[in-house]
C-alpha cells in the first residue's frame, strides 16, 4: 500500500514492554516474522499514542486530525534480500477516531477497531484505559522517574532506548499481505515510567499466551516529537 508521507505531533507515547517466551511468540508470528531476542527473551508490548495534527505533509497543520490510538507489537526479524531486517508486528490497532476504522487497511495502512479511551495526565502522572467494540481492553496508572525499575531485562533507560529505536518498521496484518508503515522523528527522546497498575486483556489472554510466558518488564514515554509516516512495501515485496 502506498500512500503520501504523513506529517504530525506525537503529543505522548507510552511503550508498554513485557519479555515473554521466544518459543511461544514464535508460534503466533506469520511468516515471515520471528522473534527478536534480547537475553534469550522476546520483547513484546503495547504503544498508547496521541497523536495531533496529522496530515499528508504537503498539506497545511489546520487540516490534520487528532486520535488517540493502541498498537499492540512485537519485536521482530526477518530475512529479505540477504538480510536480517528488524522491526516491530502489530497484530492489533485500536483508535478514538473513527475516520481511522474506515480507512485503514484500505487508504491508511493497517486494519484499526474503534475503541473508546479515558486519559488523565497530570504533573508527570498518566492514567490511560481503553475498550474496544470487541471488548479488547486495557488500563495503566504510571508516574515518570528518572530510570528503568532495576528489575529489567535491559540495564538502564539508554539500552531500552536504543533497542526500541530500531524497531521504527512496523507492519501489521490486512487480509493476504502485510502493510508496512516507518516511523521517522525529528528528535528520540524517552523517559522512564514507573508502573503502579496495569490490565491487558490481549496479554493476559491464556489461550493465546499460556500463563507464565509473558511478564510486565518497565514502560517508557515520548512527549512531544515531530514526526513522519512513510509506507514501505510488503516484505521481500
Amino acid at each position: 500500500m502506498k500512500i503520501p508521507v504523513i506529517h504530525g505531533n506525537i503529543e505522548r507515547r507510552i511503550l508498554i514492554n513485557y519479555t515473554a517466551d521466544a518459543e511461544v511468540v514464535r508460534q503466533i508470528l506469520p511468516f515471515p516474522f520471528r522473534p527478536k531476542i534480547y537475553k534469550d527473551k522476546a520483547i513484546v508490548g503495547i504503544c498508547l499514542i496521541r497523536l495531533k495534527q496529522v496530515k499528508p505533509k504537503s498539506l497545511p497543520d489546520f487540516i490534520g486530525v487528532s486520535s488517540e490510538n493502541g498498537a499492540h507489537r512485537i519485536a521482530v526479524e526477518w530475512d529479505e534480500n540477504g538480510e536480517v531486517k528488524e522491526g516491530v508486528y502489530i497484530p492489533r490497532r485500536d483508535t478514538s477516531l473513527r475516520l481511522n476504522t474506515l480507512v485503514g487497511g484500505w487508504l491508511f495502512p493497517g486494519v484499526h477497531h474503534l475503541a473508546k479511551f479515558n486519559v488523565k495526565e497530570e504533573n508527570g502522572h498518566y492514567h490511560i484505559d481503553f475498550l474496544s467494540s470487541d471488548q479488547t481492553g486495557i488500563s495503566i496508572d504510571a508516574k515518570e522517574i528518572s530510570d528503568l525499575n532495576e528489575h529489567s531485562i535491559f540495564e538502564n533507560l539508554a539500552n531500552a532506548s536504543a533497542f526500541f529505536e530500531k524497531g521504527s518498521l512496523g507492519y501489521s496484518p490486512n487480509k493476504d499481505q502485510f502493510d508496512g508503515l516507518k516511523l521517522q522523528t525529528y528528535r528520540w527522546e524517552m523517559k522512564a515510567l514507573e508502573v503502579s497498575h496495569l490490565r491487558s486483556s490481549f496479554f493476559e489472554n491464556e489461550s493465546l499466551l499460556p500463563k507464565g510466558s509473558v511478564v510486565f518488564d518497565h514502560a517508557l514515554l515520548m512527549t512531544e516529537i515531530e514526526h513522519e509516516w512513510h509506507s514501505v512495501p510488503t516484505p521481500g515485496g
